[in-house]
């Protein structure tokens, strides 16, 4: 079959106006579908997760390569057009649509999950997807560009963010494909990209509330030395406040008459040398220790 005729076949599809409060462009291009299918490695024993399948031009290819897809879809004009389009197709044996919204379903099984992820709910998504257990093999997701941007990025890359961070506590992460927005209908005002995730396995021993509102604090001011941050007034009074729930919890008597918890704080940012760091330029390791 022609790329033109693929192309074709795909576009009949689209017969109602999308609806951009869900962030909804349909991948046309057949070649780039190939490709993110290619990239996903897919095996014939997986259980394949989509989130937002659409017309169901990914989901079609997906249900070629796996076991079983199961598509989460919030819109029903969708899954009505997902359900024509495979009418009368063995393929559809293999395919369970579930109708809701991904952040407040309950995630199934699975061994991937490939998507098209809309743009506005992509962070939620990211994290809901690395809290599920059991641990998954990886996920081939397609963002926003600067957002993928952000995934991958690293220690003194201008887009290094909380987000990279905290992704990359849980996960390896990989650009994959950088897709132009002509491949999507409508196209979105901006560029795309695949990116890979693969949960590490086991996860690291870490509570991820803690790590979050510590890593949330260093990149208020990612450019600051850590001894101008935790010195603000606002800080010292918050870590102080932790610091002795911490220790009613747990039985510990605070000995020190005169008990200065902004002093505590310079003084054990000196003692592992990282009263200079920033971190703009940490690494998870600097994070973890």
């Amino acid at each position: 079959m022609s790329v033109k005729h693929e192309r074709t076949k795909i576009e009949k599809h689209h017969g109602f106006e999308m609806n951009k409060e869900l962030g909804q462009h349909i991948l046309r291009n057949p070649l780039v579908i190939k490709s993110i299918i290619e990239k996903s490695q897919i095996k014939p024993t997986d259980i394949v997760l989509e989130i937002g399948p659409g017309t169901g031009n990914l989901t079609v290819k997906l249900l070629e390569k796996a076991k079983k897809v199961i598509a989460i879809e919030k819109d029903p004009r969708m899954i009505v057009e997902l359900q024509k389009r495979l009418q009368g197709n063995q393929l559809a044996e293999k395919l369970e649509i579930i109708q809701a919204n991904i952040l407040k379903q309950d995630l199934p099984y699975f061994d991937i999950c490939v998507a098209n992820i809309p743009y506005n709910i992509s962070s939620p998504i990211v994290f809901k997807l690395l809290s599920h257990k059991p641990i998954f093999r990886s996920a081939v997701l397609m963002f926003q560009r600067e957002f993928a941007l952000r995934l991958i990025a690293r220690p003194g890359d201008k887009l290094f963010c909380r987000l990279s961070v905290n992704t990359q506590l849980l996960a390896k992460v990989d650009h994959l494909i950088k897709i132009g927005r002509n491949n999507f209908k409508p196209p979105p005002k901006v560029d795309s990209s695949v990116v890979s995730i693969k949960p590490r396995n086991p996860q690291p021993e870490v509570n991820f509330l803690e790590w979050d509102g510590l890593v949330r604090l260093c990149f208020n001011r990612k450019n600051k030395a850590l001894s101008s941050i935790f010195k603000t007034k606002s800080v010292v009074k918050m870590v102080e406040t932790n610091y002795k729930t911490y220790c009613a919890l747990n039985n510990i008597e605070i000995e020190e008459k005169d008990f200065d918890m902004k002093k505590k704080i310079i003084d054990v940012l000196k003692s592992i040398e990282f009263d200079t760091k920033r971190a703009s330029k940490m690494d998870i390791d600097d994070f973890l220790l």
